[in-house]
């Protein structure tokens, strides 16, 4: 539709051309052809139309629109040239056609369907995302609450492709929200074979970013035809959302496309995946199973294809569909594997698991590969991935996880080799302001100036009286900040209600942020209460800042970091968290950016004077007369401090994984093997294969171990048979533990940590009375004198969590000793995000006071970004390590798939070291000591190296010689005799 703006009286005369340039011998032809024209007004929109057909393609074709006179502005809106097959054209301009539907949204989502996430069209009536306009037109797709990287928007194209024709495809694409910097966006065709086997093939990418649009293309052939063909557009890491625009499959004219060969059932590791073959290789687990066609149960239809199966008459949450695999699986191959289920019978969600069973050589072994609740209202996907490292005879993947009486509907089940992800490259991290805070007016210098109330609760500024803030003030650094000023928040109705501010445009990606704030709680309340720093990431995500117990007497410190790794629409901090009608005092409250590596010099030279030691060599023998001068090469071969890491039985089945283990780490624990639930799943059978095997394997290696661990004080950790006893019969079920296990492994484990996780649990404690962790600590000793008896628990080193302070872990190992427990050493797992050295070290500080050994005993760092995590690891690292009352770190895990938490391995599934684990192997490196001098006048050399063992080469007047030597550390100068 067209209107003009400008000085006229009458409607004025509108034509639409379309200029057609020709190419031969002779010179350049234009020929201008008038396709339609309209009287237009000022007054209203008017509608042209017409229409033009060629019977020869010209090199260029232009369409514009023109006619009004000089100076009268021309407005356009709606534009479009359709294409309609006519007798004689159809050959001329066969090809260009775009077999996409829909292709710029204009018609809403169909035929378009966002894949296990959300879409919507953006149009200038329902409201453009900020700053972003359509590139070639009024509307974009926008895909949404995206939790996979694969999650995007899908067109079935299955009737609009051929073989043998090549195909060029382009889309402008853009991001949005949660992301910084650019991101890949990919397209790709889903593939699907009439056995029901699915292949993925990329035929395009773009670097895609969220300040303009950015044109992904590509190109691919069919060599042969699939069931179905279903083009989609992905790849933003999850929780950034993907921009979608114009999107183009046409015929190609050239023949440089990528061929696209589906691959035969052959290769299919799941044989009838969606049922397609009735239940042809499938059987019930336990149960009935059976196959559907269309609609069932009621009205439920497939999610995929015609078909879904169900497993009924189940008796045990085991229960469920099975196929067997074996033969079709390999070990050290990394799987994925993706199911839509949901369950009838219930009307309450209840979880649905898939899981492999495995007998492996002399044991059968279950394997969790995915899990999620289930309903009985809409299909729900699982997803997962697995590796196996043993050998194993027999392989059945199954379907179980609800109670019995419930159907399990299953529709389709796909496995296949993982695709392994390029690693995100290392973010840049530019201009930040280290120590500069966040938070305005924090001095509350301006009244309430950028704070708001958290709900319905009242601010004010108050002034603190000066005896309260004596304490505050014996620290210099916190002279300069306090101010005396403080924010009270009154008429709190709810915990999470408190003093607030936005803080969303002053945050950086991969930054990690100190959080400090001293708060005090007021009237309305008696004891101590928990307070908390928070800050809620787009009304969905709760990131905890630091936590502290406080009352009204005096003011408490809150510490704590946080860093995020998406980028978020909204940040609001605030603090929370006594009861409702308790009034909650602030001040001081800070938010900055640490330079984490600025204290890594400083670190360097700690290390060096706690882990270091004078040395001075002094040779002797025949060839020591005429040494004055002599080359010599000092080179350590092993630095003695114990580093370790956690294994499994399974584990050790993989060559690689067991080689890197053993070249690595000199001290290990095991994951579950010497757990009682793993020892006595079932009373009165014992199981000590595992731990013998694992233990044997160690002492052929000569690697060291932590016994790990003989009681466990939550209840979720307690089997069900150990629950069940009370009185004298738990007592004696507690006493036949510690005879059997320690007289067994009697001098074989250096450690054991007796009762884990006091701080978090209470099990035996309330039902047998206090001073049964001391009985329990007291009879290990007398079984096993040899080994040191730790206390072990977690969030001790963060300051985010109350329950698990420094000063709680110190008053419970003192009431312990008062008990006569002999407490040898203090266990800090580290299972940590967002480290900070000073905050660590304060931690570690606070424990020292005790004067026992600390061990970091379950290390583990998490962030996706590997570059990241090596970070993370690093910073955690080289804080234990300069710290003097640390013994020893243990890392729980480092192979990929097998790590207590995500995103925290050091090596990948493939055996490929990434960032995490090049930082651990240099830092090992950086630890050993390499030195090259001469032989003084007194037949010496000194120098200053690690604890450890080293080798020492010299020239001598009858040749070279090699001499091997051990570092201690028990005395500030150790002097070595080497005879040469």
């Amino acid at each position: 539709m067209s209107e003009f703006m400008g000085k006229f009286m009458s409607p004025l005369e509108f034509r639409s051309l379309s200029n057609l340039r020709r190419r031969g011998l002779l010179p350049t032809i234009f020929l201008l052809q008038v396709l339609t024209r309209i009287l237009a007004s000022q007054e209203r929109w008017e509608k042209m139309e017409g229409s033009f057909n060629l019977t020869t393609l010209p090199r260029r074709l232009v369409f514009y629109l023109e006619g009004p006179p000089p100076g009268v502005d021309l407005l356009i809106d709606s534009v479009t040239i359709s294409y309609k097959k006519t007798e004689g054209s159809a050959s001329s301009i066969r090809g260009t056609e775009n077999i996409i539907l829909n292709y710029d949204f204009s018609k809403g989502l169909h035929p378009w369907n966002p894949i296990c996430c959300h879409a919507y069209v953006a149009s200038q009536w329902s409201g453009f995302l900020d700053g972003i306009r359509g590139n070639s037109g009024e509307n974009y797709a926008v895909v949404s609450k995206r939790t996979e990287h694969w999650q995007g928007l899908e067109q079935d194209i299955t009737n609009q492709v051929s073989t043998g024709t090549a195909y060029v495809v382009s889309a402008f694409v853009r991001v949005d929200g949660n992301v910084q910097g650019q991101v890949e966006v990919k397209g790709t065709l889903r593939l699907q074979n009439a056995d029901g086997s699915t292949h993925y093939n990329p035929v395009g990418s773009v670097v895609a970013s969220k300040e303009k649009w950015n044109k992904l293309e590509g190109s691919f052939s069919l060599t042969n035809m699939p069931k179905n063909v279903v083009f989609y557009l992905e790849g933003p890491p999850a929780g950034v959302d993907l921009v979608i625009d114009s999107v183009t499959i046409t015929c190609s004219r050239h023949k440089q496309s990528k061929e696209v060969k589906v691959p035969s059932g052959a290769e299919t590791i799941i044989k009838n995946p969606h049922f397609e073959d009735g239940l042809k290789n499938w059987s019930g687990r336990g149960c009935n199973i059976c196959r559907h066609e269309f609609t069932a149960y009621g009205n439920v239809r497939p999610l995929n294809g015609s078909y879904f199966a169900s497993a009924t008459g189940r008796v045990h949450n085991w229960n469920g569909i099975q196929q067997e695999i074996t033969g079709r699986v390999q070990r050290k191959v990394l799987y994925e594997i993706s199911s839509a289920v949901r369950i009838f019978g219930s009307a309450n969600d209840t979880e649905v698991r898939a899981t492999l069973w495995v007998q492996e050589y002399g044991r059968e072994r279950y394997v969790g590969l995915a899990k999620n609740q289930a309903s009985d209202k809409q299909w729900t996907h699982l997803k997962g991935k697995f590796l196996l490292h043993a050998p194993f005879t027999q392989a059945v993947i199954f379907i179980e996880g609800p109670p019995a009486g419930i159907d399990i509907l299953v529709d389709g089940l796909v496995l296949s080799p993982a695709r392994k992800l390029q690693a995100a490259p290392c973010p840049k991290i530019e201009n930040v302001l280290y120590g500069t805070n966040l938070l305005h007016n924090n001095a509350f210098t301006r009244g309430l100036a950028g704070w708001s109330p958290m709900g319905s609760c009242r601010l004010s500024i108050q002034t603190e009286a000066p005896h309260m803030l004596s304490s505050i003030l014996k620290d210099r650094a916190s002279q300069k900040h306090i101010s005396g000023r403080y924010i009270l928040a009154t008429n709190r109705t709810d915990v999470w209600m408190g003093p607030s501010q936005v803080i969303t445009d002053k945050l950086r990606l991969h930054v990690t942020y100190r959080v400090s704030s001293w708060v005090r709680v007021g009237s309305g309340g008696h004891g101590r209460h928990h307070v908390n720093v928070c800050l809620a990431v787009d009304n969905n995500q709760w990131v905890n800042g630091g936590q502290v117990e406080a009352d009204g007497d005096q003011w408490y410190e809150i510490k704590g970091a946080f860093k995020l790794e998406k980028q978020p629409s909204k940040v609001t901090a605030y603090v929370q968290g006594p009861p409702p009608g308790v009034d909650l005092r602030v001040m001081d409250f800070q938010i900055y950016p640490v330079d984490r590596k600025a204290r890594f010099e400083y670190l360097k030279e700690k290390t060096d004077k706690v882990r270091k030691r004078d040395v001075v060599l002094k040779f002797q023998g025949s060839n020591a007369v005429n040494l004055l001068g002599s080359s010599v090469r000092i080179q350590q071969t092993e630095n003695s401090f114990p580093f370790g890491s956690c294994i499994a039985r399974h584990n050790i089945e993989n060559e690689d994984l067991a080689e890197f283990f053993v070249k690595n780490f000199n001290w290990a624990v095991f994951e579950n093997e010497l757990k009682w639930y793993h020892t006595e799943a079932e009373q009165g059978r014992l199981n000590y294969k595992d731990s013998d095997e694992l233990l044997e394997f160690c002492e052929k290696h000569k690697i060291q171990v932590r016994g790990h661990c003989l009681f466990w004080e939550v209840e979720d950790a307690v089997q069900p048979w150990v629950r069940s006893l009370q009185g004298h019969r738990l007592m004696a079920a507690i006493q036949n533990r510690l005879q059997s296990l320690l007289s067994r492994y009697k001098g074989r484990f250096r450690h054991h940590d007796v009762n884990n996780e006091m701080l978090h649990g209470s099990f035996y404690e309330d039902r047998l009375g206090r001073d049964i962790r001391a009985y329990m600590f007291r009879e290990a000793h007398k079984l096993d004198p040899s080994a040191v008896l730790f206390v072990n628990d977690y969030n001790v080193e963060d300051g985010c969590d109350t329950k698990s302070t420094p000063e709680k872990f110190v008053e419970q190992v003192v009431d312990l000793q008062e008990r006569g427990a002999p407490v040898g050493g203090i266990g800090v797992q580290g299972h940590i995000s967002h480290p900070v050295g000073e905050i660590i070290c304060d931690s570690l500080d606070k424990l020292a006071i005790l004067g026992l050994p600390i061990w970091i005993t379950e290390l583990d760092v998490t962030a996706e970004n590997e570059h990241i995590r090596a970070d993370d690891l690093e910073v955690f690292l080289r804080e234990a390590f300069a710290h003097p009352a640390v013994g020893g770190i243990i890392l729980w895990g480092f192979w990929e798939m097998f790590m207590f938490r995500e995103h925290a391995h050091l090596v990948d599934a493939d055996g490929t070291i990434n960032e995490a684990g090049r930082r651990y192997l240099a830092l090992k490196q950086e630890w050993l000591t390499r030195m090259n001098g001469n032989v003084d006048r007194q037949g010496e050399f000194k120098f200053r190296g690690y604890h450890g063992s080293y080798t020492v080469e010299m020239d001598t007047p009858s040749g070279k010689v090699a001499r091997s030597f051990v570092v201690d550390k028990d005395s500030p100068v150790q002097v070595i005799t080497l005879n040469v």
